[in-house]
């Protein structure tokens, strides 16, 4: 029997992109869907706090080990900011295009070299019957431009330009996006974990 691990996401865009990462472990991957349960307020000030509130809620309702995440984008000259709130920047229900617009305004007139940020994912694996969490990062760094620019992502996508491709996070294929994102680096720590806890080494 497989070992069975829930992603603490509703999302199925996630899920999907999990499964695959995953699929040559010897798991079976279900979601929030296979369940009814009630929403977790992410009231964390942390992306950790948050990643780790969601896989200890979810473990301890279904039994499962759990990995949830939680991710944003952190701007050096904003100390951090919008951070935990990201996707409700310009206020609960705001769209990507409200999110940045304020964060444009917040930067008018900084020059390229304050314009540092980062994309962040916190993942946390939690095992109800050990009652242990372990915590993974991955991030990916880039500057913040003064006009949007590509029309393959979301979020904040348009204005992060990463140095390294020379385009915005906007401007790149999915694979090569999919390649370098915060989530990608994180997913690929998490494996090596599960892999060496939970799962026999070939």
């Amino acid at each position: 029997m497989p070992l069975k691990l829930l992603v603490a996401s509703g999302n199925q865009g996630k899920i999907r992109e999990i499964k695959k990462y995953l699929n040559d472990l010897d798991i079976e991957i279900v979601g929030l869907d296979d369940f009814s349960l009630p929403p977790v307020e992410e009231d964390g000030e942390t992306f950790y706090e948050n990643a780790l509130k969601k896989a200890r809620t979810r473990a301890r309702e279904t039994g499962l080990l759990t990995l949830a995440d939680d991710s944003g984008l952190e701007v050096d000259y904003l100390q951090g900011k919008p951070g935990v709130y990201s996707a409700r920047y310009a206020g609960a229900g705001a769209s990507d295009e409200d999110n940045n617009k304020k964060l444009l305004e917040e930067l008018k007139g900084v020059p390229a070299g304050q314009r540092g940020a980062r994309f962040k994912c916190v993942m946390v694996l939690y095992d109800p019957e050990l009652g242990e969490d372990i915590s993974v990062t991955g991030s990916c760094e880039g500057i913040i431009m003064e006009k949007p620019r590509g029309d393959n992502g979301f979020g904040y996508d348009p204005l992060f330009y990463v140095p390294e491709y020379g385009k915005t996070m906007a401007e790149l294929t999915l694979e090569t996006k999919n390649k370098i994102s915060h989530r990608a680096r994180a997913l690929s720590k998490i494996k090596k974990v599960i892999k060496d806890r939970y799962t026999e080494n070939e």
